[in-house]
């Protein structure tokens, strides 16, 4: 049986089966808090058959800190499960004649959102035009074109899909996927591992201990998923303000500048190239360094007098604070 509540704004109340944790980060988790509140200006129906719920006009989700925003909003629950006494949850009952369910017997476990989808806290932000999160994985997945992943430090964006696991710290993009720093530097793959830094020094597997307030506001990165090391799978393209670099596969450490590429590595100067099977750059400088396996030689092209030709600097290219200097094999 469906139910449809219309009205110029409803609410709906979740009450999700799910242990609160300290919200001192602000992450866009959704695994973790109290009661989810659904509404939206279009209507709300009640599907109690398929046990779904869903908003449509201008849908809204907030849990804690985060919000979803979306043209539809699905949400699916079903039975908590019995609790230590081995009674069994209590079912759905009526909505009131506000438009509110109580929920209190239910659990959500799945959240769709569909259609114009942002995803906010204070700190971090996610675009896409669909999006899933899975409650009992942690996991939301963005699909559709311009996904988009922010944090006061950095941009991960890509064409074919965004994973973000906040409990692991981790998201993971494919399909162009490029991460851009607010200093401009710049790395593109096929596919993009990026690892944040958690917000506390908590054990694995416990809940960090809860901040002041007070605290929380005076350092909003601190509790931001910033980028802490980044792993890049095929295409591997990194651009200074001199010279580009690409390869197989790389890694990037964001505090140090420090971009290691692997495989069939070529280092681009204006009209000088140098191959290999490994490289260094260092992004805060912007010097490139290629290094030979034991045993092996490096190879290049290095064109007299081009040393300084250097190729026009590249959108959201880093600009090197230093002199431009020659690429430096090793």
């Amino acid at each position: 049986m469906a139910m449809n509540v219309a009205g110029t704004m409803l609410a709906l109340l979740l009450l999700l089966g799910v242990g609160a944790k300290p919200l001192s980060a602000q992450p866009l988790d959704l695994s973790q808090g109290g009661p989810i509140t659904v509404t939206a200006l279009g209507g709300i129906e009640w599907r109690q058959n398929e046990q779904e719920v869903i908003a449509h006009g201008d849908a809204r989700a907030i849990r804690g800190a985060v919000t979803v925003t979306a043209d539809r909003l699905i949400a699916h629950y079903r039975p908590k499960p019995p609790d230590a006494a081995g009674k069994p949850a209590a079912s759905v009952q009526p909505a009131s004649a506000t438009g509110g369910v109580d929920t209190g017997g239910q659990e959500i476990y799945r959240l769709n959102a569909e259609g114009n989808v942002h995803i906010f806290t204070a700190t971090d932000q996610a675009f896409a035009d669909h999006a899933v999160y899975d409650l009992d994985q942690s996991v939301l997945v963005l699909t559709g074109g311009h996904l988009k992943l922010t944090n006061p430090e950095d941009v991960l964006t890509a064409q074919r899909d965004v994973e973000y696991w906040p409990d692991k710290h981790m998201a993971v993009a494919r399909g162009d996927a490029v991460v851009t720093t607010n200093t401009g530097r710049r790395i593109t793959a096929d596919t993009l591992v990026a690892y944040t830094i958690p917000s506390t020094n908590a054990p694995a597997g416990q809940a960090p201990p809860p901040k002041p307030a007070s605290a929380a506001s005076a350092d909003p990165l601190a509790s931001s998923g910033r980028i802490r090391r980044v792993e890049a799978f095929g295409h591997v393209v990194v651009r200074t303000a001199t010279e580009t670099a690409t390869g197989d596969r790389g890694v990037y450490i964001p505090a140090t500048g420090i971009a290691l590429l692997l495989g069939n590595v070529h280092i681009t100067r204006g009209q000088n190239q140098l191959n290999g099977e490994r490289g260094v750059v260092d992004m805060k400088t912007g010097v490139a360094d290629l290094l030979s396996n034991p045993g092996t030689r490096v190879q290049g092209l290095v064109v007299p007098n081009s040393v300084n030709n250097t190729p026009p600097t590249q959108p959201g290219a880093a600009e090197s604070p230093h002199p431009a200097s020659p690429v430096r094999p090793q």
